[in-house]
């Protein structure tokens, strides 16, 4: 059962066309992995599912992304609701510069949600899903910026998780940190997508053969080549995906 697809779908930054008829059908509960050299298209793609492109001036889009069969693009969409429901970890953590506590209880709080009882059991929720709360549940009043870089991560991750979205955006969510971070970050999300649908960009192949379902090839905005991870990497169906798993190039 697919939770997002894209059909036919074109992206322009001004006159450089981003991307170039993609069509996907991304799974529930699943990891898919895009991979492909830089300036390919992954992060591009990956930013259109939640719409994070419409802040980029000049901008054009066509085709049509789905997302439980809902157009994201209507204008019957509620934006706020769609990045609520469609969340983003980024490539390089971005704590707020405030508490540990007020980092996640802030998108439940523009939510609507102000009952500190309710506050506090999200915010344990989260911090808990993204393997971190017996790190920092009594230091919760200090302020995040003293966190180490992993640690950030996995705050930005709960943060993330504590409005409750469906799907999670990652754009390499481990490029910053250290190996050790880094394991613990991909333990993470193997455990996540027992509840979340996660799609994540990433430029360390192993990476992509350890943690994700399937994966995604983009190579010079398009879409080379996706299936399964074990298929991709053991059996590509196109030339320019072996020499790029190779490493021929990238």
């Amino acid at each position: 059962m697919s939770i997002i697809s894209a059909k036919d779908l074109c992206l322009w930054y001004g006159d450089h066309q981003a991307l170039k008829n993609i069509n996907i059908e991304l799974s529930d509960r699943n990891i898919t992995a895009l991979i492909g050299p830089s300036g390919c298209g992954k992060s591009t793609f990956l930013k259109t599912l939640n719409r994070m492109n419409d802040l980029i001036p000049g901008v054009k889009i066509t085709g049509d992304i789905r997302y439980e069969g809902t157009d994201i693009f209507s204008n019957e969409v509620d934006v706020n609701q769609l990045r609520k429901e469609i969340g983003m970890v980024f490539q390089k953590p971005n704590p707020f510069p405030m508490s540990i506590y007020d980092n996640v209880a802030y998108g439940p709080r523009t939510h609507g949600i102000t009952n500190r009882v309710k506050l506090d059991e999200i915010v344990e929720q989260a911090l808990r899903d993204a393997a971190i709360w017996d790190e920092v549940k009594d230091r919760l009043k200090k302020n995040a910026l003293g966190m180490s870089g992993g640690q950030q991560q996995r705050l930005c991750i709960a943060r993330a998780l504590a409005v409750q979205p469906k799907i999670l955006l990652m754009d390499e969510p481990t490029s910053a940190l250290d190996p050790i971070s880094t394991s613990r970050i991909e333990e993470l999300v193997m455990e996540l997508k027992e509840k979340y649908t996660i799609i994540m960009v990433t430029h360390n192949m192993q990476q992509a053969v350890r943690v994700s379902d399937d994966t995604a090839f983009f190579l010079l905005g398009e879409l080379v080549e996706f299936g399964k991870t074990d298929d991709i990497f053991s059996q590509p169906g196109d030339p320019r995906t072996e020499d790029y798993i190779t490493g021929r190039f990238g």
